[in-house]
């Protein structure tokens, strides 16, 4: 479970305060996928960087009991002076996975070749995203986090991806941004909209939809 407590989020803006999340409190069960939905600039990829620990809230806190990644094809965490392949293994004992299975299963999927032995400072955002949703998918995680990215590459390198993200799904829980309305159906089950600061729990996936496109008329 990932539990929001009294959580608030803003940032300070030349035209005064945007507030992103205002002493929020709502639940994320696990054994259910959600759907995060909302308008350009409502907060979403704010709100899934704080679950994932990348960003902090100005106050209150997120408590967590499963194991959460990174969001998918999330690159800029990286160290660019550090090699591709530097940078695997320090995320696989960060997370006290074997280092040596995970390095061959990044080698094998991300098909960077030569590159996985450069600093990613010389790699294409392309390069950058393959290798870390090869990394994402490398580590199992109980919930995976998705703002927009579920594949990258080429159309036979996004089929790859949509088989290991597919496998993974069958024992993992997924939080999801996207502006595909189908992906979000497809994959969730639950929705929670956001909207002027707070989060709104819908049980069906359908009904966070709908106030989703009443939002937008």
């Amino acid at each position: 479970m990932i539990r929001f407590n009294n959580v608030s989020k803003f940032f300070k803006t030349q035209a005064g305060k945007k507030v992103i999340l205002d002493r929020v409190n709502c639940e994320f069960q696990t054994g259910y996928s959600y759907g995060l939905l909302g308008v350009n600039g409502a907060g979403k990829s704010t709100t899934i960087r704080m679950i994932a620990g990348t960003m902090l809230p100005n106050s209150g806190r997120i408590a967590k009991d499963v194991r959460v990644s990174w969001p998918l094809g999330l690159s800029s965490g990286f160290n660019p002076l550090m090699t591709g392949r530097a940078n695997v293994h320090f995320v696989a004992r960060a997370y006290g996975e074997d280092v040596r299975r995970v390095s061959r299963f990044v080698e094998e999927f991300a098909e960077l070749g030569d590159y996985l032995d450069a600093p990613v400072r010389t790699y294409s955002s392309g390069m950058g995203a393959r290798l870390a949703f090869g990394l994402s998918m490398a580590i199992e995680f109980e919930c995976y986090l998705v703002d927009e990215v579920l594949a990258v590459g080429d159309a036979r390198f996004q089929e790859r991806c949509r088989i290991a993200f597919e496998s993974r799904r069958k024992t993992s829980d997924i939080i999801m941004v996207s502006h595909s309305m189908s992906m979000i159906s497809t994959h969730c089950d639950k929705g929670m909209l956001l909207v002027d600061g707070r989060l709104i729990v819908f049980d069906k996936v359908e009904q966070a939809i709908e106030a989703y496109y009443r939002l937008n008329r």
